[in-house]
């Protein structure tokens, strides 16, 4: 698997290369515009990519787990209209979740924040901003943002979150940094629903279901009446498969709360 600091220091020997060549024949520059290229692509692709573990290590399935579980996750709650609906549909199928909560939305809904943890599911920190320059963020920001968070989820809960997940999936060297002075673990995924884009509920769900399969986490968001359309069919096809839904804590066999 490929790992930023791997990829640095092989690129930084191809570069030595490459001017070691200069004093024996003329290197023509398209060649290191082409190697600047390819580093600048595998960066990006990596700090977008949470399953690759590129920047940092995050927790994104369990394919070890002896269980029939699996875990299905919410981002960028708690919401008013969507979240309530999301936690009846659970607890109507005997399902359990782990819910990713926006700092600034959890201050504004602190009654729907305790339901979710008197329903038996777990929650985990989604940043305080959910900023779309997250990922421009200095490591500073980051704990900051992530501490805010907590600190306003222990006076709803009274619970220390120790699970997070980067806005977007976006991870970098500054997040990474971030995590280790916060001591969180960046949770991702191993099934990206894209139930935020145009896509209609058939793809969503065979997105999902699509050899779905013990130890998955399954990422959605309680934010939109697509989403809860799609939650209540993947609900109805997880018994036929002998699978069950579990906090996403409990599948990767850690802990929650500090």
């Amino acid at each position: 698997m490929l790992r930023f600091y791997t990829i640095n220091a092989l690129f930084l020997v191809i570069f030595s290369l490459l001017v070691l060549f200069e004093f024996f024949g003329e290197v023509p520059v398209w060649l290191y515009l082409l190697f600047v290229f390819i580093w600048i692509l595998i960066t990006a692709i990596g700090s977008f990519q949470i399953q690759w573990n590129y920047h940092l290590q995050s927790l994104n399935h369990n394919y070890q787990t002896s269980e029939n579980h699996i875990s299905i996750t919410f981002d960028d709650g708690p919401n008013a209209e969507f979240t309530p609906k999301v936690l009846a549909l659970l607890k109507k199928y005997n399902a359990k979740a782990t819910f990713f909560l926006i700092g600034k939305n959890a201050e504004k809904h602190p009654e729907i924040v305790r339901q979710i943890i008197a329903e038996g599911h777990t929650i985990g920190n989604h940043s305080y901003s959910h900023s779309k320059n997250f990922g421009f963020f200095s490591s500073e920001k980051v704990a900051a943002e992530l501490r805010q968070t907590n600190s306003i989820l222990k006076k709803i809960t009274g619970k220390d979150l120790k699970l997070f997940r980067p806005p977007f999936g976006v991870t970098n060297p500054n997040i990474k940094k971030g995590l280790k002075n916060t001591g969180h673990y960046s949770i991702g995924w191993s099934k990206r629903s894209f139930d935020t884009t145009n896509i209609s509920e058939e793809k969503i769900l065979k997105r999902i279901t699509s050899n779905l399969k013990k130890g998955d986490i399954i990422l959605l968001h309680d934010s939109s009446a697509k989403t809860v359309a799609v939650l209540e069919q993947l609900l109805l096809t997880l018994p036929p498969h002998n699978l069950k839904s579990v906090p996403v804590d409990r599948l990767l066999e850690i802990e929650a709360y500090a």
